[in-house]
């Protein structure tokens, strides 16, 4: 949740400077006394961004790995997923650190760089106040759970329009790359009826 205000923030900023190019709101101690503690406000949502960073290579990584693995001998596959996956365990947790350490570093000078330039001592104020409020707090421990029962209503409400699709793209990247359609999955068995009893 944190990490959409930054990011709504950020763009709300340079959008405002873009159409407007207004001049640079005056800095003061205070100012920088109320960025420096958005600073710290905000830390848990710049950490999960840095986080989001390292894992999204390697989720997209994990998933062609379990692609390719249907190419590899059925007594191997197993194992081998194992070694990638524990590769890959090992590059986000040798990378996560890194990458928070350095965006920690990097989001004063960025992030609160720039929300000292645009905004006043008295929106900041208010900002400060908006995410310190106990609205705010219930709103973030609410937040990914109504957002959780919107996204699986959407997905069950989409998937019979979409799915098709996906597979029509799916075999049709295949005949471009001239690689043979995925086999089916076997269905179950279905057990098989008792008679009637009379």
């Amino acid at each position: 949740m944190k990490k959409l205000i930054v990011t709504a923030l950020l763009g709300g900023a340079v959008l405002a400077h873009a159409q407007t190019a207004a001049p640079a709101t005056p800095s003061s101690p205070a100012k920088k006394e109320l960025v420096q503690k958005l600073m710290v406000l905000q830390q848990p949502g710049i950490e999960n961004m840095a986080r989001n960073l390292v894992e999204q290579p390697a989720v997209a990584m994990m998933q062609a790995a379990g692609r390719a693995l249907q190419g590899v001998p059925e007594e191997k596959r197993e194992a081998t997923g194992k070694t990638i996956e524990a590769d890959i365990k090992k590059y986000v947790d040798e990378s996560v650190p890194i990458v928070r350490e350095r965006a920690i570093k990097l989001a004063p000078s960025t992030i609160g760089a720039a929300m000292e330039e645009k905004f006043t001592e008295d929106e900041l104020k208010q900002l400060v106040a908006w995410l310190e409020s106990p609205i705010n707090k219930k709103y973030a421990q609410f937040g990914p759970e109504i957002q959780n029962g919107f996204t699986q209503k959407l997905v069950a409400e989409a998937r019979p329009t979409i799915e098709p699709k996906i597979q029509a793209l799916e075999a049709k990247v295949r005949a471009t790359l001239g690689v043979p359609a995925a086999a089916p999955a076997p269905k179950a068995a279905t057990p098989a009826k008792k008679p009637a009893s009379k």
